[in-house]
């Protein structure tokens, strides 16, 4: 199994020689190898038995860095960039030639970001090369969001997971694409919109929900799925239609409902606070995905700040073909 510690300089001799370390990142933790060593970004795919069409984000250290790993960044670029990096924010830019073509799945453009930890920003300090890092799980799974989460689902595929704690933000980031000085919105994430629109415009008709051939992480239909059947909407009438509730789990805001097992209960926020809830949501569906649960009802949230990211997740958890 892998080692877990906060041993920086072991982590970049890893990456150095090519091998892939966890990471831990303010949103989730990351699965990295140097962004620029296709045989390393290959291993990336193999651990987590990813698909080669699903692009990865690149992270650095530092806004100037950015325009190493872009060919070409725009203004408005800069100007999120200065306003909210270190954060939760990708930047979708054109590629610098230098980035394999492994890593954006074929497209010429790449998602550029900068984590808000400080383990792992001394770490990009230290490396001379940028990590690729998508979630640290087996693709379709939930997103780690502590270093257990990673030993307990790739522990056995990586040397080395560096613990920063649990992520304070809990989901990943928001993913804007960037072009001239228009933006697209091509995933909801830990930075809200409303945040965003104090920066910039943001047009209804420019946000994106999913994809069959994405242009960034996250925005495949199926995803973040916990091993069971979710179904997000109205709890209260889900439990109508169901007659033994005993092996029902609930994600809910704040509410409680009666009738069903306590321990298949989780409230994301006591006092209703959607950064809390979305700090919670990932161990939520983890500790429902248990045998005696067979079914998990979610509430919607609402449709403001992080409730749009959080119902975004629920959504694409309880993904069904028809």
């Amino acid at each position: 199994m892998a080692d877990i510690g906060t041993d920086i300089q072991r982590a970049a001799a890893y990456l150095t020689q090519g091998d892939l370390v966890a990471i831990p990142t303010e949103t989730v933790y990351g699965l990295a190898a140097n962004a620029y060593d296709e045989a390393a970004v290959v291993k990336i795919f193999e651990a987590k038995n990813r698909p080669a069409f699903d692009p990865l984000i690149v992270h650095t250290h530092s806004i100037a860095q950015i325009a190493t790993i872009a060919r070409e960044v725009p203004d408005v670029a800069y100007k999120l960039a200065e306003k909210f990096m270190p954060g939760p924010l990708t930047l979708i830019l054109p590629k610098a030639e230098r980035v394999p073509l492994l890593v954006t799945s074929g497209h010429d453009s790449v998602g550029v970001r900068i984590p808000r930890h400080p383990l792992t920003l001394e770490l990009l300090r230290q490396l001379p090369f940028p990590l690729a890092a998508p979630s640290a799980n087996p693709f379709g799974y939930v997103s780690p969001t502590t270093a257990q989460h990673v030993q307990d689902q790739l522990g056995d595929r990586i040397p080395y997971i560096l613990d920063g704690g649990a992520c304070p933000v809990g989901i990943e980031s928001t993913i804007i694409r960037v072009t001239g000085e228009e933006i697209e919105v091509l995933r909801l994430g830990g930075l809200a919109l409303e945040e965003l629109a104090e920066v910039v415009q943001i047009s209804k008709a420019k946000i994106k929900t999913s994809s069959s051939n994405p242009d960034a992480p996250g925005m495949l239909s199926s995803h973040y799925n916990p091993g069971k059947k979710v179904f997000l909407g109205e709890v209260g009438e889900h439990l109508k239609s169901i007659g033994d509730t005993s092996r029902v789990g609930i994600i809910s805001l704040k509410e409680k409902f009666a009738g069903i097992p306590v321990q298949h209960q989780i409230q994301l926020s006591a006092s209703g606070d959607l950064q809390e809830a979305a700090r919670n949501l990932f161990s939520a569906l983890r500790q429902l995905d248990t045998p005696t649960v067979d079914t998990i009802l979610a509430e919607r949230m609402p449709d403001q700040g992080l409730g749009r990211a959080i119902n975004d997740r629920l959504q694409r958890a309880s993904f069904q073909e028809e």
